[in-house]
This record gives C-alpha cells, structure tokens and sequence, in this order.
C-alpha cells in the first residue's frame, strides 16, 4: 500500500474509530474489571476475515493476523482500562458509569488499534509475517496487565513490539518520539509511623504520630535536592497521607504512601536506602516506632534506537518534516516496558491537543478529552509503519 491508499482507507474508517472511542468513553471499566470492553473488542474483532482472536487473560484480547509470506512478528499494543475519576465534561458520550471516566486517552488507543486491525486484515495477501494485536488490561494499576500478557504467552516468537499514547500536551498534528528512555519506572512506597495515642491538649503524655509524620514527609524530599545527582531524573512524590478521627484526639498512628520515578537501578537504590535511613532516623528520635514497604513497579521505557528513527520516518513522510516532535524522557510512567523483556520496542506520542477544542487537559484530569481528528493520525502511523516493515 502506498500512503494515499492508507490515507484513503484510514478516511473511511474514520466515523467507526470515532464511534469505537465513545462506546469505550461511554463505558469505562477500571483495571481489572474491562469485562464489557474486552468483549465489545473481542466481538468486533471476529467480524474482521482472517484474524485469530483469543483472550489471553479474563479482560485482555490477542489477535493474530499471519500474512501469506514469511517475515517478521510484530506485535502493536493498546491499553484499555479507565480511571477511578468522576467525569466533568459535558458531552453526549460522557461516562454512564459514576466515579469511573476514560481520564487517559485509552478508549481512542483501543479504538485506533481496532481501525488497525481492520484496515490490516483486509491487506492480509500484501503482509510477509506476522501481526498481532494486543488489547492489554490494567495499565494503570501496579504491577499492570503487560507482565501477565508476558506471561500468557502474547510476546512468544515476536520480533519487535509497537505502542503509542494519545498526548495531550502535545499539539494534534504533532508525533513526538525519541531514541532511549522515554517514560520512568514507577515504583511505590507505604509508611507507617507509630506513636501513641492521646489526649489533643496534654501532648507530652502522648507521641505525636502527626507531627512526626510531617517531618517525615519534609525529609523525604532531601533526598532529590540534595542526595541525587542533580543532572538525573529523581521524583519522590508523597500522594497520601491519613491519620486522626477527632479534633482532640492526637492519632497513635498515621499513614503515608506516594511514588518513586526514576530511570536507573542506581537511583532506585538510593531513594529505598535514604528513605528508610530519613524515616527510621526521625521515628527513633521522637519514640516512635515505624514500617515501610517499597514496591518496585513497571522499568523504564526505553525505546531502540533503530525503530525510533523508523517512526520518525513514518511520521516525516505521512505527514511532513514539521510534524515530528523530539520528545524529552518524562517522569510518566507506562507498563510498556513489560513487553520490552521479550522484544526491542518503540513508543511515540500522537498530538491530541487542541485548545479550540478544550482538549489540551492534562490526564488523568477529570475534564481530559480527545481532539477525535487526531485518531486517524494515529491510525496512520501504525498501518503505514507495519507495511514498511512487512509489506
């Protein structure tokens, strides 16, 4: 197929992608729970001729699509879970389902790789190798569905894997990707400190969990200004905190949580080890006691170089020079990397923003949207780069 003809064809798809994207923005499920949305992509998918569709876990779908020649194996993912937010946006396709909202963009990934897969599968006789197509669940919750795909068997025998994010802070029109990491490890910690409960207003009877948890929290943050190298990437984010019932009451314990993004073992190592000197030093110097658990998550992103620079050329010849966008490494995080244990990988970005449209929220806002033009451009880039690989 020559770019025209994928033009053409991603054209005439473009209502179906559409209305895929707001039956799943209608319908959102929450990790591990993509019961109905596996089964609408999973039904869909048989209507297409020459796919083999399978579900590799209870709310994933696989589709095989063998071509009549030999060649590689590539494997294109989307993510298909929602987020627990309560959406704000107006529109005729809001979420039905209260406190539960497409906040990420997930519902145009599984819509684009469907419009994939059907444009694919009818050029089936022009494929040499493999495609498969991987729905994934539980994207946005530790330890994230791409390790028990892994583990099902999806990335067995693939050659190379490709994935791509709707951007919001990227323009629609735009495609961003960079060579090396691109999106951090994700990992998270919990803390507890103990005191010992008493009364508000004769606190030297008591060991003020709060205000020992405080300076925890404080110190916490020593650790990115003044332990790492200043020219690495380091977050260490406290997202929870939670202690007390009663104004008179001083609480005998509170509890903290939040997450560690970082791209190297080396950094990894040093916030467990500065977290537990910072917390066990400040607990043991006001008689407290403490426990704390840190949960490696998800690795680093880390695109190949040669397949980055692959789809920058499908990126410059769809849609010009000016469109493509070097993206810095971001402190996001993506299960992405569990398939780049198999296989050498690539993950771009696709411009969604688009302030006219009040599409240029950040995720995971509860006002978040898609500019839905930019679906098509996604569609693009994954057909025509799939071809050039093995058409």
């Amino acid at each position: 197929m020559n770019i025209a003809e994928i033009k053409n064809m991603t054209a005439e798809i473009q209502e179906e992608v559409i209305e895929w994207r707001r039956h799943f923005h209608q319908h959102p499920e929450v990790a591990y729970e993509e019961v109905e949305t596996s089964q609408f992509i999973y039904d869909t998918l048989n209507n297409f001729d020459g796919l083999e569709v399978t579900r590799p876990t209870k709310t994933s779908v696989m589709a095989r699509l063998v071509g009549t020649g030999e060649g590689k194996t590539i494997a294109l993912r989307a993510d298909i879970d929602a987020l627990p937010v309560q959406e704000e946006n107006v529109l005729p396709y809001a979420s039905k389902h209260p406190g539960k909202m497409h906040a990420c963009g997930h519902d145009g990934h599984a819509a684009v790789l469907l419009g994939v897969a059907k444009i694919l599968a009818s050029k089936k006789n022009e494929i040499c190798g493999e495609v498969r197509f991987l729905f994934q669940h539980a994207e946005e919750v530790f330890p994230g569905g791409a390790l028990e795909m892994v583990e099902a068997g999806v990335m067995d025998g693939v050659d190379l894997v490709i994935g791509s994010h709707l951007w919001s802070p990227l323009e629609t029109g735009k495609i961003g990707i960079a060579a090396g990491p691109v999106m951090a490890a994700a990992d998270t910690f919990y803390i507890t400190v103990e005191g010992n409960a008493g009364h508000a207003g004769l606190p030297h009877q008591a060991v003020d969990a709060i205000t020992i948890a405080s300076q925890v929290v404080t110190n916490l943050q020593q650790i990115v200004s003044r332990n790492a190298d200043p020219i690495e990437s380091l977050v260490v984010s406290v997202t929870k905190i939670h202690g007390g019932t009663a104004m008179n009451v001083l609480p005998g314990s509170v509890e903290i949580a939040g997450t560690v993004r970082l791209f190297t073992e080396e950094n990894r190592d040093l916030a467990k080890t500065r977290m537990e000197q910072i917390i066990k030093g400040i607990t043991e110097a006001h008689g407290a006691a403490y426990s704390f658990e840190y949960r490696e998550g998800p690795d680093p992103v880390v695109n190949d170089e040669k397949l980055a620079a692959i789809i920058e050329e499908s990126a410059q010849s769809l849609f010009g020079q000016e469109a493509v966008v070097p993206m810095k490494p971001n402190m996001g995080a993506e299960d992405f990397s569990g398939y780049l244990t198999k296989a050498p990988g690539v993950y771009f970005f696709t411009g969604i923003g688009n302030k006219g449209k009040e599409t240029d929220y950040p995720h995971h806002h509860s006002r978040f949207n898609i500019d839905e033009d930019a679906l098509t451009n996604s569609v693009n880039m994954f057909v025509y780069t799939v071809m050039k690989l093995l058409g």
